[in-house]
């Protein structure tokens, strides 16, 4: 039996958890953007190790905390899509300054209200992105290396195809480009992807009551991830659930838990696991890779 003091800790943990990453975090990422690019970096690499502590002290599945030969491929793709989300937003102001704007970024107002309106904007383009994914089998192709992971825990978040990453980031950045993001503004709404991503795929068994059917937060993102046909094809946002409720793609995650087992692909329980193996599988001309809207 866990004492009354590793009880008291956990209890912590699953209430704290959350509001420490989104509003500490995201609170000090908003703050540094405009003061220091490496500061926001600094930030986002103390929100994972907490999240790896969290993750062990409170899991919601002790079996996704155990690696399964996914450790450093993981790691891989995090490296990559980070460096090229870096690349990105460094060159935020000279695309911005190339491209004719639709209308005059509103950079009279507070920044942290240009930051979220700018995070607002991204998740509407990416929701959009990710749900059309499901729905093509060009785009699923590379976006079926996401959705094969067997566990879930913070940096599966990270685990995408290059390809995909740039059609996620294109479909929520072009708007903001047309409408003259400046590069602060950039900085600071990648900064948030990050630690929304730690928050949606986390092993932490946290709790948040009812906000779990408005934010898109482990509970609801964990049956996206369903293997099942059609039942993983919900839940599609990255911040908020909102659009998922006018796309009719909303699953109210309220009393419903994913086991280890649920989680893959759909018709592909062989999927390739190593890094390099999975950038080269999409272009293969094989069997095809059956998705949840299959």
């Amino acid at each position: 039996m866990p004492s009354a003091k590793n009880r008291s800790v956990e209890i912590v943990i699953r209430y704290v958890f959350v509001p420490l990453v989104l509003v500490g975090g995201g609170g000090a990422i908003v703050a540094l953007s405009p003061v220091s690019k490496p500061a926001v970096a600094g930030v986002v690499l103390a929100a994972i190790l907490v999240s790896f502590v969290a993750e062990w002290a409170v899991p919601f599945d002790l079996a996704w905390n155990r690696p399964r030969g996914d450790r450093m491929r993981d790691a891989a793709h995090a490296i990559v899509n980070e460096s090229s989300t870096a690349i990105g937003v460094l060159a935020v102001p000279a695309v911005v300054s190339a491209v004719p704007n639709l209308v005059s970024w509103p950079d009279g107002v507070p920044f942290v209200i240009q930051v979220v309106s700018a995070a607002v904007v991204l998740d509407v383009g990416i929701t959009v992105a990710h749900w059309w994914s499901h729905r093509k089998d060009l785009l699923w192709r590379f976006h079926a290396v996401h959705h094969s992971v067997t566990r879930m825990y913070g940096f599966n978040g990270l685990v995408k195809h290059p390809v995909h990453q740039a059609v996620e980031t294109t479909a929520g950045m072009l708007p903001l480009v047309l409408l003259g993001v400046p590069g602060d503004v950039a900085a600071a709404v990648a900064g948030l992807v990050v630690m929304q991503l730690l928050l949606q795929h986390s092993n932490v068994d946290y709790r948040v009551g009812k906000l779990g059917r408005w934010l898109a937060l482990n509970e609801g993102h964990r049956l996206h991830h369903v293997a099942r046909v059609p039942d993983g094809d919900v839940n599609f946002g990255l911040f908020l659930l909102v659009w998922d409720r006018i796309l009719g793609t909303f699953a109210d995650p309220t009393g419903r838990s994913v086991e280890a087992h649920e989680l893959g692909l759909a018709g592909r329980p062989r999927y390739p696991v190593g890094y390099v193996d999975q950038l080269r599988e999409p272009f293969r001309q094989r069997a095809r890779i059956y998705h949840l809207d299959a």
